[in-house]
């Protein structure tokens, strides 16, 4: 891969990383590079009430598909797999090739013949319902426990799915695995947490979610929240934090290797993050991991769990210990460190399936079928 072509992967990777009616789904076009077919529809959960107390009479919850339900005898679904994203992204980035393309395809892991793929975009988020509909900062201030809460009324009401063969998560999409395991411990075969720690977000973890927040909030043009044009200063330090927490300091030395390459690279970042960034929108989706911490429930996971981190991930750094520590309480975990190399891609490396893929074949055949 080029320098250009990497570095327009690593900047999709950050974004990654970085009573209901019924759902309504419709054909969408083949999936570039992948030879795949997916699906895509809404689903509407009403009188929503949220951690904070606030509600919505309606939260659109769209979401993406490849594959379809199987059930057992008993009516029981057999093959759902839900897929979790990031902070920033939408359930569309993972048809990317580096993702779909290693595990979705004819014979790979999680082969969309065999299985029912649920792609979500969470609440703040893609195409479901977000600040940037009109209410703004208005939108109620959900949290991980919402989100959690909706991803769970999209697939047992919406798709009607009473049963998931594995969740798989990524970064924030990592955190909701944890809690989903802690919540609906009966609910699924497997777990696989990608880059994130079963802990209160806190550190040098919390200070950079902190700093972002407060470089939009800070902003003289986002006026409370009620801007016309974005606040261009506010998303440029949300930009330099995502480049900083979702880069691999080897792989930036290897492919920026002069100062006129690294000032190019770093220019070209900003033009487009910037322009593809809403404040309101970043600013909810960093803040909603402010209650997070599932460390005291662990012991209530019942599914087989590999949870795996790369070494040159900032925003999780491996000398901390935390994964090693708190992996003890899973009854049936394992955790996996993946050492930085040239392979590795910092943060984003939670969305190169090949880099990880060895691990969640073992753990589809730990966790049986």
């Amino acid at each position: 891969m080029n320098k250009m072509g990497w570095c327009w992967a690593l900047v999709a990777s950050l974004a990654l990383a970085i009573a209901a009616g019924p759902a309504e789904a419709q054909q969408a076009p083949r999936v570039a590079s992948t030879g795949l077919v997916s699906q895509e529809g809404d689903f509407v959960v009403h009188d929503f009430h949220f951690q904070s107390g606030e509600s919505l009479p309606e939260v659109r919850l769209h979401y993406t598909t490849l594959g379809k339900r199987a059930k057992d005898a008993n009516g029981r679904t057999t093959n759902a797999v839900l897929i979790l994203h990031g902070t920033g992204g939408d359930g569309r980035g993972f048809l990317r090739p580096i993702f779909a393309g290693v595990l979705f395809g004819p014979g790979q892991l999680l082969d969309a013949s065999k299985y029912f793929i649920i792609l979500p975009d969470n609440i703040g988020h893609g195409k479901s319902s977000k600040p940037s509909d009109g209410m703004h900062a208005h939108f109620p201030q959900y949290e991980y426990a919402d989100m959690v809460a909706l991803q769970h009324e999209l697939v047992a009401k919406g798709l009607g799915v009473d049963h998931l063969r594995l969740i798989l998560g990524t970064s924030m999409g990592c955190m909701h695995s944890w809690m989903w395991g802690e919540t609906f411990a009966d609910y699924m075969d497997a777990l696989m947490p990608l880059a994130c720690l079963p802990v209160e977000i806190a550190g040098r973890n919390r200070i950079w979610r902190k700093m972002v927040i407060d470089g939009i909030r800070q902003d003289p043009d986002w006026k409370n929240g009620d801007y016309a044009a974005e606040p261009r200063a506010g998303l440029e330090i949300a930009a330099d934090f995502l480049l900083i927490a979702g880069s691999a300091p080897l792989r930036l030395q290897v492919d920026l290797p002069t100062r006129d390459t690294a000032d190019k690279i770093l220019s070209d970042f900003m033009k487009r993050t910037v322009a593809g960034l809403d404040a309101n929108n970043f600013l909810y989706a960093v803040s909603a991991s402010r209650n997070y911490d599932p460390s005291a429930q662990l012991g209530a996971i019942k599914a087989p769990v590999i949870f795996v981190n790369s070494a040159d991930d900032f925003i999780n750094p491996p000398e901390l210990g935390i994964a090693e520590r708190e992996i003890k309480k899973v009854k049936n975990g394992k955790f996996v460190l993946i050492p930085a190399s040239e392979e590795t891609h910092g943060h984003g490396t939670h969305t190169w399936a090949a880099v990880w893929q060895q691990y969640l074949k073992e753990l589809m055949e730990e966790s049986g079928r």
